[in-house]
């Protein structure tokens, strides 16, 4: 007997928000739910098996389009897994990209920490390193932000 889950019990079970549910189904990357006689959407367990995968693969950091692909993947169990070591191998590379990023701006901002330590406004390494970017050790710091480049 398959499991049949209303959209909150289908949530619930997959961690996720019922918003979260209906806009991947907005997204074409859950299959459309059937519906009851009462027009209620009833999942089965392939749903739950779906949104578990597109969880676990948003908390890694895959994008929606590598998503798609790997999703598209998963109906051709023969084929080789070339493709998805390739989607992962990028995305892998991004990542690194960005632990790189994020160490050279907490290394910039513990150097401003460090060398201010209290005093006045009129000596503060904080203030004078924002006021003047050639003061800075990196020029690239503002990359790791979020929106700021490598995202």
């Amino acid at each position: 007997m398959s499991q049949d889950f209303s959209v909150g019990q289908l949530a619930r079970e997959a961690g996720c928000s019922v918003q979260s549910v209906r806009w991947y189904e907005a997204q074409g990357l859950l299959p459309a739910a059937a519906r009851t006689a009462g027009n209620q959407r009833r999942y089965e367990g392939r749903h739950l098996a779906r949104l578990k995968f597109l969880r676990h693969a948003r908390d890694l950091g895959f994008s929606l389009d590598d998503i798609r692909e790997l999703l598209s993947l998963t109906g051709k169990p023969d084929m080789t897994c070339e493709v998805a070591d390739s989607i992962a191998s990028r995305h892998l590379a991004r990542v690194e990209e960005r632990i790189a990023a994020l160490t050279e701006l907490r290394d910039e901002l513990s150097s401003m920490v460090h060398e201010c330590r209290g005093g006045r406004i009129a000596d503060c390494k904080v203030i004078e390193v924002l006021g003047d970017h050639q003061k800075c050790q990196h020029d690239e710091h503002l990359d790791a932000l979020p929106g700021k480049g490598i995202a």
